[in-house]
């Protein structure tokens, strides 16, 4: 079968590119720069640390590379995809069949159980009940909480919720898992395990993960960093996993 224009160009493309970026917010008569003009690529199965403290701009480079706000000039491209010109309904179908996410709050839905929750992503993709039910707990599994399938998120603990929030994002084995500040909920050990898992699952699938963190910690998991300083990265540097 002959391949589609976008899978030829994920196959010479890097999973992310980023050109020219730019990202403006208007505050009454003044002008915020968030962005200014961003170049940068990701390459498949990296794990990229964006990293910063508050106010640096992560956030919002986040935002821009998950398509969830239009930048103000410049592209973003997945896979071949420019995301930041897909239309809304695109770029919904393309996050469900792409894009898995990590969230520092977990995001779960409080009157789902683990098990439903960690199924959702397949639930979007017309996966039958009863094959995504038993991927979810197979995932739930390996991430240690076999024996929570059926609790809700309320009957949980943080740790253990965050644990449902990367079953839920791995499950369908997207492209690219966005993770923002997973672990700023969470104490020092769990953190250390919430990484472990991340990281592990990465590798396990070849994924491209992105992390966004003002914690230098978390960012020695990374197999790259780039900084950010008002809106500019101000260097990219090799992380602590391959030094």
């Amino acid at each position: 079968m002959e391949k589609t224009e976008n899978e030829k160009n994920a196959s010479v493309c890097p999973m992310i590119a980023v050109h020219d970026l730019r990202k403006e917010y208007y505050v009454g008569d003044e002008t915020v720069v968030a962005l200014r003009r961003l170049n940068f690529t990701v390459s498949k199965g990296e794990l990229c640390c964006i990293f910063g403290t508050s106010g640096s701009g992560k956030s919002t480079l986040l935002n821009q590379l998950a398509g969830l706000e239009k930048p103000t000039a410049g592209e973003v491209h997945i896979g071949g995809v420019t995301v930041s010109e897909l239309k809304e309904e695109e770029l919904a179908s393309f996050r469900q069949s792409h894009i898995g996410f990590v969230f520092q709050s977990y995001n779960l839905l409080p009157f789902m159980t683990a098990t439903e929750n960690v199924a959702l992503p397949l639930m979007f993709r017309g996966v039958k009940k009863d094959v995504r039910l038993r991927a979810a707990r197979k995932m739930l599994k390996r991430v240690g909480l076999a024996d929570r399938t059926e609790h809700y998120p309320g009957q949980m603990s943080g740790g253990q919720q965050q644990r449902v929030g990367i079953a839920r994002a791995f499950i369908s084995h997207p492209d690219v898992v966005f993770a923002d500040e997973p672990t700023g909920n969470l104490d020092s050990k769990t953190t250390i395990e919430v990484m472990d898992m991340i990281r592990d699952f990465a590798r396990s699938y070849n994924q491209t993960v992105v992390l966004v963190t003002h914690d230098p910690e978390l960012a020695d998991y990374a197999d790259r960093i780039l900084t950010l300083v008002d809106g500019k990265i101000v260097s990219d540097t090799k992380g602590a996993a391959v030094k």
